[in-house]
This record gives structure tokens, sequence and C-alpha cells, in this order.
């Protein structure tokens, strides 16, 4: 009864928070998990075409001398039969020896038609170009630092022959555990695990969700697919956006009317986090894009009639809005302790809310479980990361606050690819402080004087 009465009279402030996370994450949660295993169990089956159409796969290189090979044993690796396969390599000004990777692909593996093409800089002008120069009927683009599963091509073309209304796809993307298992540092593996997980449960799970409703918000610049009449009816890549993937993805459904989604059976493997300044800069990169996109195309869809049923509405309150509360809540329980209120009970409060993100975790890595049972060894490994659950819930706590940096990043300074570090911005953050503190102390001075 103790804790009970605790709860009720003196945790009734720190409760109301605990709603956010429960109407926004846990209850949503639940449902898209149902919602995830009736799809998979409900999958329609694939039937192959009779000739496998023509696929021209893109591979935008800069400076990619220690990459693209490997790159490009992936593509020779692919299932899908290598004469229906045309191979672009579109070169934007890199100053490494990218074209001596090229050189040596075509000589080993000499059944692949490979292209090697200079563009202007700028991976938007290295697709622009390479589109151009592609004869297949369905476009690939892929990161020259990556590596594709071996059917990824096959599913994803399945996929586009047994649904004529699909105009474009995104794979789904997963650092490639055996590089995240030898990352080394304490620090760097746990950082990097939790990257494993979350794009484990983001493309798994979150976006064939989101797909299913036809509500996929960006198709990753890493691993997208299109039919290449669709794409010509396009703008193409936007190339003073650096949200050209989320750009691309709105002009097909919300200009276009055309339908996009995930194929899940398509991996697409890159590199583990390198570290925390990377991380820093990443996900501060997709919040500015995602912020410039969206207030694109917002105006063409969020009139008041459409307010509650336009997903963006949506997407804004649960990535952005809801990072301010968080922010609030977190410098409030500091400045009411500073008030003499029970340390105990912001204790338990912030375990309360840690314990709901936790179980949202372990509702998602059990649904993501099951699907990657086409994958042995990757759902071993996936598996063997269920601690991660644990860690989660700070991971993206600290992800919160890179995003709400990058909102008001976007809101100061000028749009571009180049992002300030952690550590530049830690200098610049020193400076100013620095700066402060000594017009106060002058300020003081001049006080004392004066009296």
């Amino acid at each position: 009864m103790y804790w009970i009465n605790l709860a009720l009279t003196r945790m009734g402030f720190w409760i109301t928070w605990a709603l956010i996370p429960i109407i926004v994450e846990i209850i949503p949660a639940i449902v898209s998990t149902i919602k995830l295993m009736h799809l998979h169990l409900h999958q329609p089956k694939l039937v192959p075409p009779g000739k496998w159409p023509w696929v021209t796969i893109i591979v935008p290189v800069y400076n990619s001398e220690d990459t693209l090979f490997e790159c490009i044993r992936s593509i020779n690796n692919q299932s899908y039969p290598k004469n229906a396969m045309q191979v672009v390599l579109a070169n934007n000004q890199s100053t490494d020896d990218s074209f001596g990777a090229y050189a040596k692909a075509q000589n080993t593996f000499p059944e692949l038609i490979l292209r090697y093409v200079n563009t202007d800089k700028g991976k938007a002008r290295a697709l622009n170009t390479a589109i151009y120069e592609s004869i297949g009927i369905y476009v690939i683009n892929i990161d020259s630092d990556g590596l594709l599963e071996k059917d990824a091509v096959k599913n994803m073309v399945l996929k586009f022959e047994n649904d004529p209304s699909i105009a474009a796809m995104m794979g789904a993307i997963l650092p490639k555990w055996q590089m995240v298992q030898g990352v080394k540092g304490l620090w760097h593996k746990i950082l990097a695990k939790n990257e494993y997980y979350e794009y484990a449960q983001a493309f798994l799970s979150g976006r064939t969700i989101e797909s299913s409703k036809d509500q996929l918000f960006t198709m990753s610049g890493a691993f997208s697919a299109f039919r290449r009449e669709v794409l010509m009816e396009t703008f193409l890549y936007d190339i003073d956006s650096i949200g050209e993937d989320t750009d691309m993805t709105f002009q097909i459904r919300t200009r276009l009317g055309k339908k996009v989604v995930i194929c899940a059976d398509a991996i697409f493997y890159v590199e583990p986090i390198s570290g925390f300044s990377e991380l820093y800069t990443q996900r501060q990169r997709w919040q500015r894009g995602e912020l410039e996109v969206t207030e694109n195309y917002m105006t063409q869809t969020s009139s008041l009639k459409r307010f509650f049923n336009n997903f963006l509405v949506r997407r804004m309150i649960i990535d952005h809005t809801f990072v301010f509360p968080r922010m609030i809540w977190t410098f409030a329980s500091i400045v009411l302790i500073a008030f003499g209120y029970s340390t105990l009970v912001v204790g338990m409060s912030y375990l309360l809310i840690y314990s709901l993100y936790v179980f949202v975790a372990l509702i998602n890595f059990a649904s993501v479980a099951i699907l990657l049972r086409k994958y042995p060894s990757e759902q071993r490994y996936y598996l063997h990361l269920w601690w991660v659950t644990l860690t989660l819930p700070v991971y993206q706590f600290v992800n919160s606050w890179i995003r709400l940096v990058g909102i008001i990043n976007a809101m100061t300074t000028k749009a571009t690819w180049r992002m300030r570090g952690i550590n530049e911005e830690t200098s610049r953050l020193v400076a100013v402080l620095r700066d402060d503190g000594k017009t106060l102390r002058e300020q003081y001075r001049r006080r004392r004087k004066g009296k």
C-alpha cells in the first residue's frame, strides 16, 4: 500500500510524462507487431517471370578505392542472370584510384557488363547522369561502400514483376555483423551493436509497417530501386538538397501519386558506424534533410480537412515535437531536485519510463527475430544481441538530443553536406561560454566600481 500511495500522491506529475511513451510508442508498437506478424504470415507467393528483365545497377563513386572492388564482387555474386544486368559506375570527381578498382573488376569479372562514366561533383549529379546511361527496365542504386546479399536483386525484381502498381522500392539496410563483431573498444562496440539492432528493427519492422500503409517516408539512398519509366517522369534527384533520397520518395508518391514500398527480403550490408562523431553528423544530416523535404511537401498535403489523416503531421509530431517535452522533462527533473523534490521519486520516475522503453524494445526484438528466419546466420547474431534491449533506450535518448541539435542548426545555419562535428561544436560552445563569462565579470566589476 505504501508504494501505491507513493505513486498516486507523489508521482502524479511524473506519471503524466510516462503517458508520452505509452500513447506514442508502446501502444503503436504492440499494434504494429500484430500487423507485422499478419503480413508475414500472409505474404503472397511470388512467381518468377518467363524471362528476367534487364536491370541497371548504378553505383555512385567518390574516393571509393578501398571499397569499390568488393562492392562490384557482391554484384557479380548475385543470383540474378549476369546477361541481364548492366552496372554503371558514376564517378563524381574522385581524387583517389577508384578507376583502378574498376579496371581490376573488369579483368576479374569478365561476364559483368561494366561501364565507368565521369560526372560533375555530387551524389545527386552522379545518379542523374547514370540514369540517362541506363538501359534496364529497372534501375537500382547502391552505395559503393556496401555489399549486396546474393539474392537481393532477384528479390527486388520479383516484387516488381508480381505487382505492376509498385513504382519504386527500397531494400533493407543492415551493418555487416561480422564487421560489427570485429569493432574494437568497449564504447565503440556498444555503439556499433546498438546501431545494428536499430537498423534491424527500423528496416525489417518499422519501415515494413510504413510501407504497408503507403507511408514510407524515405527510400534510403544506399539501396533503392525504380521502374525506369517512373524515374523519367520525375525531376530526377534534387542537386540542391541534402535529402535528395527523401525528395525522390515524395516526388514519386506525392507528386506522381504512385506506390513506394520496401522489399525486406533484399538486404544491403554497410560498414558499422565509425564512432560517436560520425553518429553526431549523420543523424543531424538526416534530420536536416527530413525537415527540408517536409517543408516543401507539407504545403501540398496538410490542409485543415486532411490534417488528422496526414501521416506527415504525425511524423513531425513524433520525430520533432516530442523532442522538446523530453528536453523539458530532463531539465525539469534537475530543477525540481534543486527545489527539494524527492530524489527517490525522481529516480523511480526515470526507472518507470526506462522500463517502458525496454518493453517496446523487447516487443520489436521478438518480431524482428521471426522475420530473420530466412537468414539463419543473421538471426543467430541478432538473437545474441538480446541485451541491447537494455541499452537501446539510452542510445535512442542520445539520438533524440542529436536530432534536437539538428533542428536548431537547420534553423540557424545554411544547408550543406558538411555538418559540424561534435568536437567543432564543443569548441564553439566553450568559446561562447568563456565569452559570456568574461562579459558577466566585466559587468560585475563595473557595478562594483559604480557603488
